[in-house]
């Protein structure tokens, strides 16, 4: 079941290595709390690595749509949906944050104008291959920085860091941004997704430090 973010259950880990002294960890104002800087990109996932199949990959939107109706796009279809490019930093639940990272791709605005969805719908549920799944609330997913990423820092991503499509949700910590994402629902009430029925955080706030579900407060998340 493919997934960025926690590096639990299977992960593996390479490509980066952690600024470990305490000033350089402490003089950046874009690192959360508990959060230290990193060089290079680890791989984490749990799972193995997807195949990409362009003949039959596509990305849907369903659920609770404006219309009741069901959207899709083939990887040539997506592939011309208009592009934005997104500066953010990158926070995973391991501790290790990246900055400054360009991320290219569709932008969460643009899927919403395209597919909109019912007035009454409260949370997104992200399906990425496997079956894995991250929920988050409408509020986070509709922000003009969430964005489907195809690209960083001005190339193509890897096979193990998400290619073709992940999501980027940079207010968030990154297990919220699946990789391998093959589309969305609308959902008007929430619903645990993989990580979040595993322990983790129903919202997932790096500036909150909220990484485990034991952390919650009353109405933050649905009951486990």
């Amino acid at each position: 079941m493919g997934h960025t973010g926690t590096g639990q259950g299977g992960s593996d880990s390479a490509g980066g290595t952690a600024v470990t002294a305490a000033t350089a960890a402490g003089a950046d104002p874009r690192l959360p709390p508990g959060q230290r800087l990193q060089r290079g990109w680890p791989v984490l996932h749990y799972g193995p690595v997807p195949r990409f199949k362009p003949d039959t990959w596509d990305f849907r939107v369903f659920g609770a749509t404006a219309l009741g109706d069901k959207h899709a796009w083939n990887h040539e279809e997506f592939s011309a949906l208009p592009r934005t490019t997104v500066v953010a930093d990158f926070h995973c639940v391991t501790k290790f944050s990246m900055l400054n990272n360009e991320w290219g791709g569709v932008s969460a605005e643009t899927i919403l104008e395209l597919a909109p969805p019912a007035p009454e719908v409260t949370h997104v549920m992200v399906w990425a291959e496997y079956g894995f799944s991250s929920n988050l609330r409408i509020m986070d997913f509709a922000t003009e920085r969430t964005i489907f990423a195809t690209h960083h820092d001005g190339e193509p991503l890897t096979a193990e860091h998400g290619f073709p499509v992940r999501l980027i949700v940079p207010q968030l910590y990154a297990w919220k941004g699946p990789k391998w994402v093959r589309g969305i629902e609308y959902m008007v009430a929430d619903k645990r997704g993989f990580w979040e029925e595993r322990g983790y955080h129903n919202i997932g706030d790096p500036w909150q430090e909220q990484r485990y579900s034991y952390q919650e407060r009353e109405g933050e998340g649905p009951d486990l």
